[in-house]
């Protein structure tokens, strides 16, 4: 599973710092990073986000009013000087309140929960929405065969029928179980329970020989319990 993520921090060693504990982190995709609450939320209006890391006390728009304005429902890690906001932080629903200066493994422990909270909502749902031409279609996980890019589109390969989407491979790594679920290819995504077989770096699903590129060799291979050759 990915993570996608922003930041939202004013002071710029902060921000740096904290940039590069996401870097090292393997399942954190950073979208963007902002130095004040106004830009961040115009970013919100037209991309999805699963994580914040937000500072509170920032110029013009606090951090608790960034929380307070936001329409969706991501996942928000404080990062502050000051603990006086904890407690309404916590009121919040905040999933983590670090305190600066942090350790790595003190962030570490934050994401972590955040991995376990997101991949356990994932679990629990059985099908996903993809919005194609002027609906939103309801496809059931155990329905999905694989996706295919193709040019600006994805192409979501069912038992009886294709649907064309914009929705992008990094949206779907977010809110597919990442236990069948896996990318093999810059332009696949399959889904592990539909493979017939696998022979020469390819997998084959229904009559689609799917190639595995070196890219993703090491993690499909570990996520079926294969050594790979």
């Amino acid at each position: 599973m990915v993570i996608n993520c922003i930041i939202v921090e004013d002071e710029p060693l902060a921000l740096k710092r904290t940039g590069e504990f996401v870097n090292q982190v393997s399942y954190l995709n950073l979208l963007a990073s902002f130095t004040n609450a106004f830009d961040a939320i115009g970013f919100l209006k037209n991309n999805v986000v699963d994580l914040i890391f937000l500072d509170i006390e920032m110029d013009g728009f606090t951090g608790i009013e960034f929380i307070e304005a936001l329409s969706g429902n991501p996942q928000i890690i404080i990062t502050t000087a000051y603990d006086k906001y904890a407690l309404k932080g916590f009121e919040l629903n905040v999933a983590d309140y670090l305190l600066k200066p942090f350790r790595f493994e003190r962030f570490l422990t934050a994401t972590e929960r955040v991995y376990t909270t997101l991949n356990k909502e994932i679990k629990e749902k059985t099908f996903i929405f993809v919005k194609t031409e002027y609906r939103l279609e309801r496809i059931a996980f155990s329905d999905i065969f694989f996706i295919e890019g193709m040019g600006d589109y994805r192409n979501v390969q069912t038992l009886s029928r294709k649907i064309l989407t914009l929705k992008t491979f990094s949206d779907f790594e977010t809110e597919l179980p990442g236990n069948n679920f896996c990318r093999v290819h810059k332009s696949y995504i399959i889904a592990i329970d539909k493979i017939i077989s696998i022979e020469h770096n390819r997998v084959k699903i229904k009559e689609t020989l799917i190639p595995i590129s070196d890219s993703y060799k090491e993690l499909f291979f570990n996520k079926i319990g294969i050594k790979s050759t």
